[in-house]
């Protein structure tokens, strides 16, 4: 979709801050499924940066019990749900909440189903769909800068679906 002038700068930052949360989920995945030494996150140091600005908040959410649940549903019930927001801090916000929901799943099936072989099949799942969600997330932060709606295949069709 183009550029909408209706879009204010408030919307556009109030856009990207959903993104965080699919973004500590892969890593969480990353570092965990892969485990510490073995993860991507590690491994190459261009992306130290990035678990250094992220260490407060991936703290307080991984650290408190069910609050990546509590965040997500929250997000989907008063953000996504309320039409008195903006449609495109809607969208955007339910993108992010498919796009945790794909670590989600992706990480399930690591743990489920690839965790008993191990090694260097898990390792590269888990530094795959981190880097996939990275790129789709930034993609998406970008074009929310941009005051665009960011188009991800699949996803994008399904939040269309949910967003009235």
């Amino acid at each position: 979709m183009n550029w909408q002038p209706n879009i204010t700068p408030s919307d556009r930052a109030f856009s990207v801050l959903p993104y965080i949360m699919p973004i500590i989920a892969a890593i969480d995945l990353s570092l965990t499924a892969a485990g510490p030494t073995n993860s991507i996150l590690i491994q190459v140091p261009i992306f130290q940066p990035l678990l250094v600005i992220l260490a407060p908040i991936m703290q307080i959410y991984l650290g408190v019990p069910f609050a990546s649940f509590i965040i997500f549903i929250l997000l989907f019930l008063l953000v996504v749900r309320n039409d008195k927001i903006s449609r495109f801090i809607r969208y955007n916000t339910m993108q992010a909440i498919m796009l945790d929901i794909v670590v989600f799943l992706c990480g399930l099936i690591i743990r489920v189903v690839f965790a008993p072989i191990g090694g260097f099949i898990v390792q590269t799942l888990a530094s795959t769909v981190f880097l996939g969600i990275l790129v789709g997330s930034i993609y998406s932060i970008v074009q929310s800068v941009r005051g665009e709606y960011a188009e991800i295949p699949t996803i994008s069709d399904a939040v269309q679906m949910q967003i009235r």
